[in-house]
């Protein structure tokens, strides 16, 4: 069953993030039993060059790999699809008219505006590039970021376009976009975000989280929401925590030896 089916179907899927550019990580994230993968192109400093190596890497493990596109940049979206991706995300989508630009950037005429040129996608032309495209019509998910107060004033307008197959909440941008930077938590942005949910919910849409952490009490605070996806720590995270945990016990069994 491809990615797109299972958010179809509405199945509860789980993901981390990947923001370093070592491949190696993409294997270790590949193979640790996540529904999808998640490589950040938005934040991250990885080249063209690395993220191909990671989609290839996270894709040659079987694990489905979704790549978030630079904000507002369709040359690099472009570049992102051409590697064969299973899903893309938009952040900071805030209107329907940038929901409807960005999503018929990923699909080919009569439906968009894609300009035609797969290599990695089509395996160079072993695929047949016109079999790829008609199959990549229907496989590619296309996922938009529902981080501003402006996109949930837009959010019927947004929810118009029939091609956006999930929406991700970003809930720190979200609440830094009502001047509550770092207040993700708070009882007032758990309000937006609880109805976001419930309003994408009753139009029958697959709603995602970001998380921003990994801890139990950070994952036990986002399921509580009922969302379909939920994103949770970032190849950085792990190394920063295991980094200090394994400190700890060098210092409690050696140290103390």
């Amino acid at each position: 069953m491809t990615l797109k089916e299972r958010m179809q179907n509405k199945e509860k899927l789980i993901g981390m993030y990947i923001q370093l550019t070592d491949i190696s990580i993409s294997r270790i994230a590949g193979l640790s039993g996540y529904d999808l993968i998640w490589v950040d192109t938005e934040h991250s400093y990885m080249s063209n060059e690395t993220l191909l190596a990671h989609v290839m890497t996270v894709k040659g493990t079987g694990t489905p790999v979704v790549v978030r596109a630079p904000q507002d940049d369709l040359t690099a979206t472009k570049r992102i699809l051409e590697m064969g991706v299973d899903g893309i995300i938009f952040p900071m989508v805030r209107t329907r008219e940038e929901a409807d630009r960005v999503i018929a950037s990923t699909m080919y005429p009569p439906y968009g505006n894609r300009g035609f040129g797969p290599m990695n996608a089509s395996d160079y032309g072993l695929t047949d590039p016109f079999v790829y495209t008609a199959k990549n019509q229907n496989e590619l998910c296309r996922l938009i970021q529902i981080e501003h107060k402006d996109a949930v004033e837009n959010l019927d307008e947004i929810m118009e376009n029939p091609y956006i197959d999930g929406f991700i909440i970003g809930a720190n941008d979200l609440a830094g976009s009502y001047g509550m930077l770092g207040e993700h938590f708070s009882e007032p942005i758990s309000a937006v975000i609880r109805d976001v949910i419930r309003r994408l919910h009753a139009r029958g849409k697959t709603v995602a989280i970001a998380a921003g952490g990994f801890t139990d009490e950070v994952i036990a605070h986002w399921c509580s929401f009922g969302a379909e996806m939920l994103f949770a720590g970032a190849d950085f995270d792990f190394i920063r925590e295991c980094a200090r945990q394994n400190r700890e016990r060098l210092l409690k069994y050696h140290k103390n030896a």
